[in-house]
C-alpha cells in the first residue's frame, strides 16, 4: 500500500511539474549590462631615515629609484580605463625640508608628467594629495602610456641637524583607484 501511495505521489508531482507555467528565459539582458569595476592598489612606498638624508649632504639626493609600472601595457586594459585617482601621503618627522618628485615615464624613458612635493621640516600632520585622471582631471593618456615611475628625494636642508623625534624619517606612500569598462 505504501508503495502504491509513493508511486501515485511521484506521478502527481511529475504531472504538476510538466504542466506548470514556465516563462521562456530572455538572456539578451547581457546587452544592456554595463560593468565598471573599481580596482584599488598600492603603487609604491618610500621611507628614508634622517641619518640617510644627512649622509647625502645639504641639497643632496638621498633617494632615487625607477620603478616598473606596466599596469596598462595591455591594450585591452588601457582602452577600457575610464578614470582614476592616485593618492599620495607624505609624513616628515625629520628636521629636513625635502623635495620629492615622481616622474611618469614612457617606454623610452621620456617624462610624460611629474608630481612635485616640497615637504616642510617637522610638519604637524600628514600631507595628502589626490590627483584625478579622466573626466575633470588630467589626461588618461598619462597613465596608459606610463611604463615606469622615477622617484627622487632631495634634501633641501643642512646635513647636520637632527630631529627631536625618536625615529625621524620621511615616508611617502601612494595608492590608486582605477575604474574600468569591461564591456
Amino acid at each position: 500500500m505504501k508503495k502504491l501511495f509513493f508511486h501515485v505521489l511521484f506521478a502527481s508531482i511529475i504531472m504538476l511539474l510538466l504542466s506548470s507555467c514556465t516563462e521562456e528565459q530572455d538572456f539578451s539582458q547581457i546587452d544592456d549590462l554595463s560593468v565598471t569595476p573599481t580596482l584599488a592598489s598600492g603603487i609604491f612606498y618610500l621611507e628614508s631615515d634622517e641619518e640617510t638624508i644627512n649622509s647625502a649632504g645639504g641639497f643632496g639626493t638621498f633617494y632615487s629609484q625607477t620603478i616598473n609600472f606596466d599596469a596598462f601595457n595591455e591594450t585591452y586594459v588601457a582602452e577600457r580605463l575610464l578614470e582614476g585617482v592616485i593618492i599620495y601621503e607624505i609624513e616628515n618627522t625629520t628636521s629636513k625640508r625635502a623635495d620629492i618628485r615622481i616622474e611618469f615615464l614612457d617606454e623610452s624613458g621620456n617624462p610624460l608628467y611629474q608630481e612635485a612635493f616640497t615637504v616642510e621640516a617637522n610638519p604637524s600632520e600628514t600631507f595628502t594629495r589626490e590627483v584625478t585622471y579622466g573626466p575633470g582631471g588630467l589626461n588618461l593618456s598619462i597613465l596608459t602610456n606610463t611604463s615606469s615611475l622615477r622617484v627622487t628625494g632631495r634634501n633641501l636642508g643642512d646635513a647636520t641637524s637632527v630631529s627631536s623625534h625618536p625615529e625621524p624619517k620621511i615616508s611617502l606612500s601612494s595608492a590608486a583607484e582605477f575604474i574600468f569598462r569591461l564591456k
